[in-house]
């Protein structure tokens, strides 16, 4: 049932046996919803005493808290209440520090919802602009061109969601069933999931600090029906930050194969790349390998390729060999790759016998590799 600002009632479907507290949607200061979802085992619905009682009575009390808690904070049942850096002056620290801790209870529900998907795959970089949402949306795209593969797409960049726009999905929006959020569906195997698809306007931004992003994160891996897949590839914001660390602990348990580190040459962005590779490395991610991409500039009319990021130290070759990782391959730069993105189309379809798409084909057959699979059955030869 769903109680709203005013105090209305209203039933939800019911056939699952589960009880969920959920408190949403608090952006603004007094303005929040708090929605309960009774799953009864039984096709009547809840009584008003079932609810009460979940109220009253839920699954695990929280902290007796003596403010309200603050827009940023991690939650005092958090396994960070009272330690993270968010919880410097708040007047409950003590009270979340000295909070007993457990194991997060919906780890084994994700794993659960989890298990029928062969491979994840994290997209990261430490550098914003090196093209890491457009891979993923190629890599994607290059999956689902077999047509026993079902593919998957999580965009995890909350403040900067531009998968569905690339995916052609822009304007669609989530469908909720009792088993759950149903994904965007772009083709018969190739699905997307982004906090887009949520918006009331696409051009409507998310001031969202680390606490809610994580939320989200969680719901999209708990509460999204992605049923079974070949492939789901987790897009990331840059850095190595609240979203990096929430997919990883989110993902531990279900297993991840690994990540796709995208570079482009010049120094700026091997720096903070390495940073990346370095977060992987604490984290426990597996690195599959690194990508280097707008590796030179390939004319569309007489396919010349010029250098436009010069490698000045080398590149993403050198530094996958200073990083002891493997090197999957470079992607050079065309302008048609960024229209295809722009109108949402496939960049293998509309151009199979470009430079660049010969070389994504070889990237996209070593990352199969990379986690175990035949590069034939990854990607069949035209």
């Amino acid at each position: 049932m769903l109680i709203n600002s005013r105090g209305d009632l209203q039933y939800l479907p019911r056939h699952q046996q589960l009880i969920q507290l959920y408190l949403v949607d608090n952006t603004y200061p007094g303005r929040f919803r708090l929605i309960v979802y009774i799953m009864s085992p039984s096709l009547e619905e809840p009584s008003a005493s079932d609810v009460l009682d979940v109220i009253k009575n839920p699954l695990k009390a929280p902290p007796q808290l003596v403010a309200p808690e603050p827009e940023h904070c991690v939650g005092p049942e958090s396994e960070q209440a009272g330690t993270a850096d968010s919880c410097a002056g708040c007047p409950n620290q003590a009270i979340c520090a000295s909070a007993p801790k457990g194991p997060d209870p919906d780890i084994p529900v994700i794993t659960a919802r989890l298990a029928s998907i062969s491979h994840k795959i994290l997209v990261l970089s430490g550098k914003g602009g090196v093209g890491k949402s457009t891979f993923t949306t190629l890599l994607a795209h290059a999956f689902a061109r077999n047509p026993d593969s079902t593919v998957g797409i999580m965009d995890t960049d909350i403040c900067g969601p531009s998968i569905p726009k690339m995916m052609g999905v822009e304007t669609e929006t989530i469908h909720v069933s009792a088993s759950g959020w149903s994904p965007v569906w772009v083709a018969d195997n190739l699905a997307v999931m982004s906090v887009q698809f949520m918006l009331p306007s696409r051009d409507d931004a998310v001031i969202w600090r680390g606490a809610k992003k994580n939320g989200l994160i969680k719901q999209f891996l708990k509460d999204v029906e992605w049923g079974p897949m070949d492939f789901l590839l987790v897009d990331t914001p840059p850095g190595t930050s609240d979203e990096h660390l929430s997919v990883n602990a989110f993902l531990k348990e279900s297993g991840v194969d690994g990540a796709v580190v995208v570079t482009t040459p010049q120094e700026v962005a091997l720096l903070d790349v390495r940073k990346e590779i370095d977060f992987c490395r604490k984290a426990g991610i597996k690195v599959l390998g690194l990508v280097e991409n707008m590796s030179g500039f390939v004319c569309p009319k007489c396919t010349h390729e010029s250098q436009i990021f010069q490698a000045t130290t080398g590149g993403g070759l050198s530094l996958a060999k200073e990083m002891g990782i493997p090197f999957l391959g470079s992607v050079p730069l065309d302008p048609r790759i960024g229209m295809s993105c722009d109108y949402g189309e496939s960049f293998f379809d509309a151009y199979p016998d470009s430079p660049a798409c010969t070389a994504l084909k070889g990237v996209v057959r070593r990352v199969g590799e990379e986690v175990g699979l035949d590069a034939k059955d990854v990607l069949p030869e035209d």
